[in-house]
């Protein structure tokens, strides 16, 4: 099979696309035929050399995380799923034509392979980080990077959940939250002010490391009612960062049924083949995503 792996750390020109042997599911495991995977930041970040603390990394090593496919072979020990059967969920190096999953449930009828691939990892944190930073109905929470993946899941996740949003992001992406129930607006010069304009805050998410920290708190009022999953230097400001994740087990199945609902809808921003993963870690790391990026086999 093809997989991307990459021999050394380094930038996106480090990842290469290899014959590969087929994975053997082991106990608790199943193997997919990989039909989409989603480019998250872990990825690159992983790539980078970054989390080694956290994630120790062997080189030569794939990469990936969120998957869907169909299901071609079944480990000992696991039930309730059959060999053909499309499933979406986490694995192990999901960059590659099959892959091993650890967590997995029937994929939505209502999505394709590309958009349900998408959903694995992000819901996981989406429902995390809102649990963190304790909003509720009837309160209003700040999110910075809101048209992004995570930022995607969290406000239509806190709209459900009867909690008003003000999102910030790029001006091409206004329309998109508006479009969500999100009070929009952007980073230009004078964005704290601008979100003072349009109600007061009681809690905040940074999703995206623009450097913004000093000014949430200011919003919120204290650092306890900040949350960041991406600026490290965060607490030099007294604001938590949440990494570690949550059951993603459950997050499958809550994505499911907010799906089948009508309360959640995880927009393809871009399709990359396999060979083109380079440049998929290229556009994710620029930023500016609405929704997520997805590699196709």
């Amino acid at each position: 099979m093809k997989k991307i792996i990459y021999a050394r750390f380094g930038g996106p020109d480090v990842l290469q696309l290899v014959d590969s042997e087929v994975p053997r599911p082991g106990s608790g495991q199943l193997r997919i035929a990989v039909r989409a995977t989603a480019v998250n930041a872990f990825d690159w970040r992983v790539r980078e050399g970054q989390k080694l603390g956290a994630h120790p990394v062997q080189l030569p090593a794939g990469l990936g995380l969120d998957a869907s496919g169909v299901v071609e072979e079944v480990g000992e020990g696991v039930a309730g799923v059959d060999v053909g059967d499309a499933v979406f969920g986490e694995g192990i190096e999901t960059y590659a034509e099959s892959a091993l999953m650890t967590r997995w449930h029937p994929m939505p009828a209502e999505l394709t392979f590309a958009e349900a691939a998408g959903y694995p990892s992000v819901v996981e944190t989406a429902l995390r980080v809102l649990d963190e930073v304790r909003v509720h109905a009837g309160q209003t929470l700040l999110v910075s990077g809101a048209a992004g993946g995570v930022g995607s899941a969290v406000v239509q996740i806190a709209r459900s959940r009867g909690i008003s949003v003000i999102g910030i992001a790029g001006r091409t992406n206004q329309d998109y939250l508006r479009s969500l129930g999100v009070l929009a607006t952007t980073y230009d010069d004078g964005w704290a002010d601008r979100v003072r304009r349009l109600g007061r805050v009681d809690a905040a998410l940074d999703l995206a490391g623009a450097g913004v920290i000093p000014q949430l708190v200011e919003l919120a009022g204290t650092p306890d009612r900040v949350l960041t999953t991406a600026d490290l230097d965060a607490p030099k400001f007294g604001v938590r960062f949440s990494g570690t994740a949550g059951d993603v087990q459950a997050a499958l199945v809550e994505a499911a049924r907010l799906i089948a609902d009508g309360s959640l809808r995880i927009p393809v921003a871009q399709t990359y083949t396999l060979a083109e993963a380079s440049k998929a870690h290229i556009d994710s790391q620029s930023g500016h995503t609405r929704g997520r990026r997805i590699i196709i086999m």
